[in-house]
Protein backbone atom coordinates (compact mmCIF):
# COMPACT_ATOMS: atom_id res chain seq x y z
CA UNK A 1 0.00 0.00 0.00
CA UNK A 2 1.70 3.48 -1.02
CA UNK A 3 0.74 6.60 1.32
CA UNK A 4 1.39 10.13 -0.41
CA UNK A 5 1.89 13.67 1.17
CA UNK A 6 1.38 15.73 -1.64
CA UNK A 7 1.02 19.37 -2.31
CA UNK A 8 -0.18 21.59 -5.58
CA UNK A 9 2.63 23.22 -7.36
CA UNK A 10 2.06 24.90 -10.33
CA UNK A 11 -0.88 23.40 -11.37
CA UNK A 12 0.09 19.84 -10.53
CA UNK A 13 -0.18 17.45 -7.75
CA UNK A 14 3.57 16.72 -6.22
CA UNK A 15 4.64 14.19 -3.88
CA UNK A 16 6.57 15.51 -0.67
CA UNK A 17 6.75 12.38 1.00
CA UNK A 18 5.95 8.74 0.32
CA UNK A 19 5.63 5.79 2.33
CA UNK A 20 5.03 1.93 0.88
CA UNK A 21 3.58 -0.50 3.33
CA UNK A 22 4.67 -3.78 2.05
CA UNK A 23 2.26 -7.02 2.60
CA UNK A 24 5.19 -8.48 4.49
CA UNK A 25 4.81 -4.79 6.81
CA UNK A 26 8.09 -3.35 5.99
CA UNK A 27 7.74 0.01 5.86
CA UNK A 28 9.87 1.91 3.30
CA UNK A 29 9.87 5.95 3.16
CA UNK A 30 10.60 8.59 0.97
CA UNK A 31 11.01 12.26 1.16
CA UNK A 32 13.23 15.66 0.50
CA UNK A 33 15.62 14.03 3.25
CA UNK A 34 16.03 10.87 1.97
CA UNK A 35 15.07 10.09 -1.84
CA UNK A 36 16.48 7.06 -2.47
CA UNK A 37 17.50 3.07 -1.12
CA UNK A 38 17.75 0.22 -2.62
CA UNK A 39 13.65 -0.39 -2.13
CA UNK A 40 12.97 2.30 -4.26
CA UNK A 41 12.35 6.63 -4.10
CA UNK A 42 10.39 9.46 -3.82
CA UNK A 43 8.53 9.71 -6.92
CA UNK A 44 9.48 12.41 -9.53
CA UNK A 45 6.11 12.49 -11.50
CA UNK A 46 3.17 14.24 -10.37
CA UNK A 47 -0.15 12.52 -9.29
CA UNK A 48 -2.91 12.60 -11.01
CA UNK A 49 -6.30 12.47 -9.36
CA UNK A 50 -7.98 11.92 -12.15
CA UNK A 51 -6.24 9.43 -13.82
CA UNK A 52 -4.38 7.32 -10.45
CA UNK A 53 -6.18 5.46 -8.32
CA UNK A 54 -6.16 7.25 -4.93
CA UNK A 55 -8.18 7.43 -1.99
CA UNK A 56 -7.75 10.01 0.40
CA UNK A 57 -6.93 9.90 3.89
CA UNK A 58 -7.01 12.53 6.79
CA UNK A 59 -3.57 13.31 7.50
CA UNK A 60 -3.41 11.93 11.01
CA UNK A 61 -3.59 8.58 9.48
CA UNK A 62 -0.76 9.45 6.66
CA UNK A 63 1.69 10.52 9.91
CA UNK A 64 0.46 7.35 11.86
CA UNK A 65 2.10 5.14 9.04
CA UNK A 66 5.23 7.88 8.45
CA UNK A 67 6.16 7.23 12.36
CA UNK A 68 6.17 3.22 12.17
Amino acid sequence: MWYFEAVPDRGELVAIKQAELTPAGRLHRYSREHLEDEHGFLTDQSLNPEEDPLEVVPAEEFQTVWAQ
